[in-house]
């Protein structure tokens, strides 16, 4: 034990009538980038919020450098030199850079007394060194998901930790970003630094780890060195069997054109239009900061409209809000499902109820009877992994978290439906799950607009895509001519066809 950083020993972990973890032995050499994989609600986020002092295990240890350690709380897991970098950041949206760099220790210069002369000059310092562009005193709530992320992984990376846990880090990043990320993990390998490091994007995975632990349903399955796994094995691995397809076939027949948006100008975009027809998905690619969310937003009128009109069916339409647009048959399923997808207090059941309320009440009183038929149906059909559909919605995993705020659209059967990054941190099965999910609204008749990040998904799912640069969309690319290096040159600006 005395080669290892930090091992596990008989780890077990439950919640209420679900058990998380399950005889856990788990081993991480020091100053390696140790990998972990698993499906959504496989334990991999349970086991290291155990390792960070935020859960408790009912039995077994925990060692760091071959002595057992007693990590009650996160603070004791920072004395002992461990960080974690959570997938759903925690964040005062109040605090400027430098007080957020520094939240938790910061310089005194007496008792009780902040040296706020020092925290400003080692924030300055700090933020040269890795190139953040921004002043020290701009507050959190000014800047975006994907620099907050990076400050997260800085002020981790500062903290003087000897281990640091990461737990989807290049969910809310560009590609350019999850280089420099990737530079940062080589330089803290050289240092002796060790990483926990969990992710569903396999690509990523071999250009890093040097091993790769696989659970599922709460145990470990094996851990081996990264060279010694391909990508089907890992998803076999995974998910206890071998995936024939990573995308379903997707034969359909779009319509006749069934929603414009023309000329839309708002606060980040300008003069935006496209076409989408009946039963067709089309897709949204562009770097981060392109616009794409922004222009979504716009059209559910969570954000105001400058110019431009919007038509359904031929005929134009007024949002301005999401109540508005919902009576117009246009939903949203937002990237960030904890903030805007979910009540996390309320039962999967409550969730998906919420926006069909007219569905399952008359005269305005809710029928629980009717209520609990239609939401058990869509537990059972969307393959919900929970106890029950009583179980609150905050104790699911993301993935299955994300087929809750599907079927409650499913449920409600929008004319146009747009998904913002659907499947950000899902692991593969849940990902075709989903998938499969699109595909019945599609043969529904519903009109899909989908942005995403991941530009195999965008080329797997749909039938055209346009991207946008920079707020405005710089070319269209049609099934037949899809390829992430033409969908990349118009990302960064450049023709379709150079």
């Amino acid at each position: 034990m005395q080669d290892y950083k930090i091992s596990l020993r008989h780890i077990t972990k439950s919640f209420p009538g679900v058990k998380a973890l399950s005889d856990i032995n788990f081993d991480v050499r020091k100053g390696a980038v140790h990998v972990i994989m698993g499906e959504n609600g496989a334990g991999k986020s349970t086991m290291m919020k155990i390792i960070n002092g935020v859960y408790h295990p009912d039995s077994g240890a925990i060692f760091i450098d071959g002595k057992q350690v007693s990590i009650k709380t996160p603070m004791q897991a920072t004395e002992l030199g461990i960080a974690m970098i959570y997938q759903e950041l925690n964040f005062v949206p109040e605090f400027t850079i430098e007080e957020y760099l520094f939240m938790g220790k910061e310089p005194q210069k007496g008792r009780g007394i902040v040296d706020w002369k020092r925290l400003h000059s080692e924030a300055v310092r700090i933020m040269e060194e890795e190139g953040v562009n921004y002043h020290p005193g701009t507050k959190i709530k000014d800047i975006t998901v994907s620099d907050l992320q990076i400050l997260e992984i800085i002020k981790a990376t500062t903290s003087g930790a000897e281990i640091i846990i990461m737990d989807e880090p290049t969910s809310s990043i560009s590609n350019q970003e999850v280089d420099r990320l990737f530079q940062k993990i080589e330089e803290l390998r050289k240092k002796g630094i060790t990483i926990l490091y969990i992710s569903h994007k396999l690509d990523e995975i071999f250009r890093i780890a040097d091993e790769i632990t696989i659970i599922r349903d709460g145990a470990v399955i094996e851990t081996k060195p990264a060279s010694e796994y391909d990508h089907d094995t890992i998803i076999a691995k995974m998910v206890g069997r071998s995936l024939e397809n990573v995308y379903p076939e997707m034969i359909h027949h779009p319509g006749e054109e069934y929603f414009r948006v023309e000329h839309l100008t708002g606060g980040y975009f300008q003069d935006v239009s496209f076409y989408a027809a009946k039963g067709e998905i089309i897709g949204f690619a562009g770097l981060v900061g392109a616009g794409r969310t922004e222009v979504m937003r716009a059209i559910v009128g969570l954000d105001p409209i400058k110019e431009g009109k919007l038509y359904k069916a031929r005929q134009e339409i007024h949002n301005g809000t999401v109540q508005n647009a919902k009576k117009n048959g246009i939903a949203m399923v937002s990237e960030d499902r904890r903030r805007y997808g979910i009540i996390g207090v309320r039962s999967i059941r409550e969730n998906i109820a919420l926006p069909n309320l007219e569905k399952v009440s008359t005269y305005g009183v809710i029928r629980h009877r009717k209520e609990k038929e239609i939401t058990q149906n869509y537990f059972q059909k969307l393959n919900i992994k929970a106890p029950s559909h009583t179980t609150l919605i905050q104790n699911l995993s993301g993935g299955n978290q994300q087929k809750v705020v599907l079927a409650k659209w499913l449920l409600a059967c929008p004319d146009v439906l747009i998904l913002d990054e659907p499947t950000r941190g899902i692991d593969v099965g849940a990902k075709y799950e989903i998938y499969c999910l699109i595909k019945e609204m599609l043969a529904q008749g519903t009109t899909i607009l989908m942005v995403s990040s991941e530009l195999p998904e965008l080329i797997g799912m749909c039938d055209r895509v346009y991207v946008m640069a920079e707020g405005r969309i710089t070319g269209e690319v049609a099934k037949q001519e899809m390829t992430q290096e033409a969908i990349m040159r118009l990302a960064t600006g450049g023709e379709k066809n150079e």
